[in-house]
């Protein structure tokens, strides 16, 4: 797709699944090549929103009589329940398994889609990585796979189940981008609390804890923003769930404070932006924020957070509020950064593909 259509695609996908208004992707895709709405569909992929986007537009061709569309939709759901469906049961298996072998294991971020869920399975545990290893290659035959610098860092480790059509990668003891986290990874375990999806008992992270997951994945790794980002964040800030006191201390503590508060005004700038209604935040939110949905900008299928001097400047926060807590194991690990990244930068050039870094 050009950038134009990007554009065009990702309006029409935030329309579907934040405001449940179909009529103008009908009247895009109805008439389009099979190709077209499977590239269409490639980016509901993307930003995990299959479920949220195709039933209202299945709903809306219906009633404009554009059948074809209405059925092209409906076996598309209808093939990705199949994929929840599996990856659900894998997941509840995996973690009981886990947890009968004293690997307390909390499910991030691949729940926080629901009804749709993530392409990956994120798994946290304290649990050694050998650990977890026997269990998965026991009960499961999985195999590894291989590790980047950047996973070893964050002392992260993937895995392939045979029959699942998902990855399995689960971060032990550490989270951020080189691992520099490593008492706020502890909250995902202490506070971990159950939800019940579909018939399953999951064990997941309290709603601050969703909030700092989501803000180290897209303002200080990714540095853009997903569609399925804004819909679960802005339905977690309206559920009243989240505890602001308590995500500020935690959030301070491991100095993404200005990361957190410049998310939550993104999401609830861009939700507003399509659902006509203010999402609301305290007030600190909008005074502390150094971001907000204004500074999005589309590139390829992404929404972007720009790295300078946005995201530039949230790592320099971040550095400075790892020493003053006395965290020099932490920022040693944030110091490695920026020369992986220009690393991971330098390959992508001569390859294509910054594999082997990250």
């Amino acid at each position: 797709m050009a950038s134009a259509t990007f554009h065009r695609e990702l309006e029409l996908l935030s329309q579907l699944a934040l405001a449940g208004e179909g009529d103008a992707a009908v009247s895009d895709l109805a008439t389009v090549r099979e190709e077209q709405r499977a590239a269409f569909l490639k980016l509901a992929h993307e930003h995990h929103v299959v479920i949220r986007a195709l039933q209202p537009l299945q709903k809306a061709a219906a009633n404009a009589a554009a059948s074809e569309l209405a059925d092209w939709a409906a076996r598309s759901l209808a093939q990705e329940e199949v994929r929840i469906a599996n990856a659900l049961e894998y997941l509840d298996a995996i973690c009981r398994e886990l947890e009968s072998a004293e690997c307390p294991t909390t499910i991030m971020k691949s729940l926080d889609h629901w009804p749709d869920i993530g392409n990956d399975l994120d798994l946290y545990t304290e649990a050694a990585p050998e650990a977890t290893r026997a269990v998965l290659e026991r009960k499961f035959q999985a195999s590894v796979q291989p590790r980047t610098w950047g996973d070893r860092l964050a002392q992260k480790c993937g895995y392939r189940v045979p029959g699942l059509r998902a990855t399995v990668e689960i971060h032990h003891g550490r989270l951020g981008q080189t691992g520099e986290h490593r008492l706020l990874a502890h909250r995902f375990i202490s506070r971990r609390m159950a939800v019940q999806l579909a018939g399953y008992t999951f064990l997941v992270p309290a709603a601050e804890e969703r909030v700092i997951a989501a803000t180290l994945q897209r303002m200080y790794r990714h540095f853009y923003v997903r569609i399925c980002d804004v819909a679960n964040t802005a339905a977690l800030m309206e559920s009243g769930k989240i505890e602001y006191d308590e995500l500020r201390r935690a959030a301070i503590q491991g100095g993404i404070w200005r990361g957190v508060v410049s998310y939550l005004k993104i999401v609830a700038d861009y939700s507003e932006q399509y659902r006509g209604q203010k999402v609301l935040v305290p007030t600190f939110v909008t005074s502390e924020a150094v971001l907000d949905g204004k500074s999005l900008f589309v590139r390829g299928s992404w929404l972007r957070v720009p790295v300078f001097p946005g995201a530039a400047s949230l790592y320099g926060r971040q550095m400075a509020a790892l020493l003053w807590h006395g965290d020099v194991p932490g920022a040693v690990r944030l110091s490695l950064l920026p020369p992986l990244a220009s690393a991971a930068t330098l390959a992508y050039k001569i390859t294509g593909s910054p594999r082997g870094i990250w």
